[in-house]
């Protein structure tokens, strides 16, 4: 059985754990504010929010409905767009929306209240970079985004006030949320919500790529649902190395502090991954399983030159270079019964520098038409190592062993960047498709690996290095 409440609903159900969150919030439970847009996480139309509770306190995030799984609302707190109303008047963010005429046809406007009200709920600094990532995966096409724009600054305003950690008398008190968030937290610990016994079936964590590709056939058969297994979460680090278990999302990267002092930049390169909705519920797993060969974590991940860990229901665990785990399109080295339990990786020192760079047809929330990402280690101006992946120019994430091994003990110089550019156009073999010709993705690539060094060494170069060479 699956037990969780809804809103300030108990619920109890043996509906197949496999169908979408959003088909039981409508379908089964008649709460039809929560919208069927584009049903691949992308419109933001389904968002809804997901409580946990964890060492007595309770946290939110907002998420996609449309590829969510059932059986990963058990144990949590659901908040659709009617739970979160009030009686005879509108939230704070629901008016934020109406006072700045933030609505037309109205069908994107609970996606963005619900976001709005997570929002309100989470952790995150008061401000209005962060109140527009709270919306980044929200999309409206009728009223004019300035408009919404205008509510999140409203929204943020009459947030001035509040503490940054989750205070539900406050957000009750300023008619953000309705009172019975209140009683959510003892709810939530009285419930009998143990870990399931799993059925055998297709591996499942937070659903984002298998439910764009799957969702009828998921919903129709077993799935075995992995995102509350405890051995696949968490971040640590211990002398100098980082280990990360497979059920992390990206905002848990997003939000860990250490990884933000060893990667200053980190959030501008997360920002370019996904929505903010998208980033709370995919896993790294699940990213690096479904072997796309733009899978930007997978790009990430490789140049950091790691390690996963895979662990078996039958033999020992093992580790593997993650360079070598692909061995063809959408095929890796992964036997039955095993499943990936973490990845690992050297931190980078004061004398590393990493940068990761996408090209796509829109800003975010987009599938890359060439992704990139470096990692590379330099003492007095020689290049000791060298690590480069690029995505979206091969049949798998591709290592760059060749140019890798090439820059290793040579120069920082603009002769060497540009010799390894010759390099790099050798070891990739991009196809014509929707996102780009051949020669398209070979401009991508080489531009996006000059961009690495203005990126990283701005005061020793710009693009005007290389621009007879490109």
């Amino acid at each position: 059985m699956i037990r969780f409440i809804l809103n300030n609903k108990t619920i109890t159900t043996s509906k197949h754990s496999g169908m979408t969150l959003l088909d039981f919030v409508r379908y089964e439970q008649r709460l039809t504010g929560t919208k069927i847009g584009c049903r691949e996480g992308d419109c933001g139309a389904c968002t809804v929010l997901v409580g946990s509770l964890e060492d007595n306190t309770m946290s939110y995030q907002s998420i996609t409905s449309c590829i969510s799984p059932l059986g990963n609302a058990h144990g949590k707190h659901i908040v659709t767009v009617e739970g979160t109303n009030l009686k005879n008047k509108l939230t704070t963010a629901q008016e934020a929306m109406k006072a700045n005429y933030a609505t037309q046809c109205g069908f994107c406007t609970p996606g963005f209240v619900v976001a709005l009200t997570g929002f309100a709920l989470s952790n995150s600094e008061n401000n209005l970079s962060n109140a527009l990532d709270a919306i980044s995966g929200n999309i409206c096409r009728c009223t004019g985004y300035k408009a919404i724009e205008k509510a999140a600054i409203q929204t943020v305003e009459h947030l001035k006030n509040k503490k940054q950690d989750i205070n539900f008398n406050w957000l009750i008190e300023n008619e953000f949320i309705p009172d019975y968030f209140k009683t959510i937290t003892k709810r939530l610990s009285d419930l009998e919500a143990r870990d399931r016994n799993q059925p055998k079936g297709k591996f499942v964590s937070g659903g984002t790529d298998l439910y764009v590709q799957q969702a009828d056939h998921l919903a129709d058969n077993e799935v075995h649902l992995i995102a509350e297994k405890d051995y696949l979460k968490g971040i640590s680090i211990k002398d100098e190395t980082c280990t990360i278990g497979t059920n992390s999302t990206v905002s848990d990267l997003w939000n860990h502090n250490a990884l933000n002092n060893y990667f200053p930049n980190l959030k501008k390169h997360l920002k370019l991954v996904s929505s903010e909705q998208i980033r709370n519920m995919a896993s790294l797993g699940g990213n690096f399983v479904n072997a796309s060969p733009i899978g930007d974590m997978t790009i990430f991940f490789l140049a950091l030159n790691s390690e996963i860990g895979i662990t078996s229901e039958d033999g020992p665990d093992r580790n593997l270079a993650f360079k070598d785990f692909y061995q063809g399109y959408k095929t890796y080295d992964l036997k039955e019964g095993e499943l990936l339990k973490d990845i690992h990786f050297q931190l980078p020192q004061k004398n590393s520098y990493f940068n990761f760079e996408k090209v796509c047809k829109r800003t975010h929330l987009d599938i890359a038409s060439v992704n990139s990402a470096i990692q590379i280690t330099l003492i007095n101006n020689t290049i000791t190592e060298a690590h480069i992946a690029i995505g979206g120019v091969a049949a798998i994430p591709k290592y760059l062993h060749n140019t890798s091994k090439f820059l290793s003990g040579k120069p920082l110089s603009s002769k060497t960047i540009l010799d390894a550019s010759d390099m790099l156009q050798s070891e990739i073999s991009p196809i014509s498709d929707v996102r780009g010709t051949n020669d398209y993705k070979r401009l991508l690539a080489r531009q996006l690996f000059f961009a690495h060094f203005t990126s990283i060494f701005p005061e020793q170069f710009n693009l005007n290095d290389f621009v007879e060479h490109a």
